[in-house]
């Protein structure tokens, strides 16, 4: 069965999202062995750099790009981006649309999904076709359990991926296209609604890799007893070349920002490595990073909750096995 697919990409101004290819290759599966197609949809302010963006994603697979270049899109945002996607949905009639779990997308799908009348099913975790069905694996129950869903009903049907499940999209062999520029085009921009109106955007500077994107992860817990405990932390993570999370504990204690933070009501990680440092494991908090590969417990507490899932646990001071743990990986460092 042929597939028509519009993958809705997203971008930090400079670059595209890894979420976005990891949704451009669920798509290039999906339709592989068919004769379906994978376009792409994006939005932002300056044209170039969107160019720049689309011809990296025909690249690695898409069969076209729409582009919606606006001032309005300076930041992404889902009321914005919304009425020129329509015009393109409207265009392209996909079967179905697929964006990643991520703010922006989790704040643009159900809005879409209520606009279309079409189906919605988010944090998506693997997809497969069988017997001409696509079925959606997405965890439940706080991820102690998982479903498989597919969609009935007259498309498109909307899905939302969860970064870090899907091998991301790889640059294909030869040139797709003679010229790029042939398969990339503007979307008609309807005028934006009037009741946004984005004055400013305060965004926040960060050396670190984006948490969600993270392949390691080292994350404390209201053991670490204050901001100080996360120095060694983000010295640990330096060295692994990782990312520092927080529960919601050392959140609400002051120990770092809610940016940080990991969980039910934070952001839902799947890391390939997580280092959990003095954090109990309650169930708010494994909620967002049940699904990493492989995952560490630092606890002084034998009994803690957090032992029940981890793979390797370490019952011991943290503020002695983090120190000695960063500097045996300088040490390899140093021997490399």
């Amino acid at each position: 069965m042929s597939h028509t697919i519009l993958v809705i990409a997203e971008h930090n101004q400079s670059a595209l999202r890894r979420v976005t290819l990891e949704a451009l290759q669920a798509a290039i599966d999906v339709v592989s062995g068919s004769s379906g197609t994978v376009h792409c949809f994006i939005a932002g302010k300056q044209e170039k750099e969107l160019q720049a963006s689309a011809e990296h994603l025909l690249r690695h697979g898409a069969q076209h790009c729409y582009l919606a270049v606006d001032e309005y899109h300076d930041s992404l945002q889902a009321l914005t981006s919304l009425p020129p996607l329509l015009v393109v949905i409207e265009d392209l009639k996909p079967d179905f649309i697929i964006a990643g779990h991520t703010v922006y997308g989790r704040e643009l799908a159900p809005r879409l999904a209520a606009r279309l009348a079409s189906g919605y099913i988010a944090d998506v975790t693997a997809i497969r076709v069988e017997n001409e069905q696509v079925l959606f694996t997405r965890p439940i129950y706080a991820g102690k359990a998982f479903e498989t869903r597919l969609f009935q009903g007259s498309s498109p049907h909307i899905v939302t991926l969860r970064p870090n499940n899907f091998l991301p999209a790889d640059e294909k062999n030869g040139e797709l296209f003679t010229d790029l520029s042939e398969a990339i085009s503007l979307a008609n921009q309807p005028a934006a609604p009037l009741s946004v109106i984005v004055e400013s955007v305060a965004k926040r500077i960060s050396k670190g890799i984006d948490l969600t994107e993270a392949d390691i992860i080292v994350a404390g817990g209201r053991g670490v007893q204050g901001s100080e405990g996360f120095k060694l932390l983000q010295e640990l993570a330096d060295e692994l070349g990782g990312a520092v999370g927080a529960s919601r504990g050392a959140c609400d204690a002051g120990y770092c920002d809610y940016s940080m933070q990991i969980g039910q009501t934070g952001k839902v990680v799947t890391p390939k490595l997580y280092i959990a440092c003095g954090i109990s494991g309650a169930i708010q908090h494994v909620a967002g990073m049940s699904q990493s590969h492989t995952i560490v417990a630092i606890n002084k507490d034998p009994e803690a909750p957090i032992f029940s899932i981890a793979d390797y646990g370490i019952v011991g001071d943290l503020f002695e096995i983090v120190p000695l743990l960063t500097a045996e990986l300088k040490k390899l460092q140093a021997n490399c």
